[in-house]
């Protein structure tokens, strides 16, 4: 794994990585942001698993289990369950 890569998937918006991986997300219309202005709510389904995620650029935050992240390798690792050899193995098969 090159640092590059690494660096290009820190950097991928977390809305993008969701898309890539073929998740339904659904923008909650209604939230407004108290301190983070440009943070998103989205409610995320996931192989059949829900999740309620704060998103803005790169980092996610799950409002549920209250455990956030930043960039690609994160968020995959946190949504499907898999650790960071998965996850960046998934990353490449996508061509993310």
């Amino acid at each position: 794994m090159d640092n590059s890569t690494l660096e290009r998937w820190r950097a991928l918006d977390a809305l993008l990585v969701l898309a890539a991986l073929g998740c339904y997300a659904k923008a909650d219309s209604t939230f407004e942001p108290l301190t983070a202005h440009g943070t998103q709510r989205y409610h995320v389904n996931v192989d059949g698993q829900d999740f309620e995620l704060l998103l803005r650029g790169p980092k996610f935050f799950d409002t549920r289990l209250q455990r956030g992240g930043g960039g690609a390798v994160d968020l995959v690792m946190h949504v499907r369950q898999v650790d960071f050899k998965g996850a960046t193995d998934l990353l490449r098969r996508l061509a993310v």
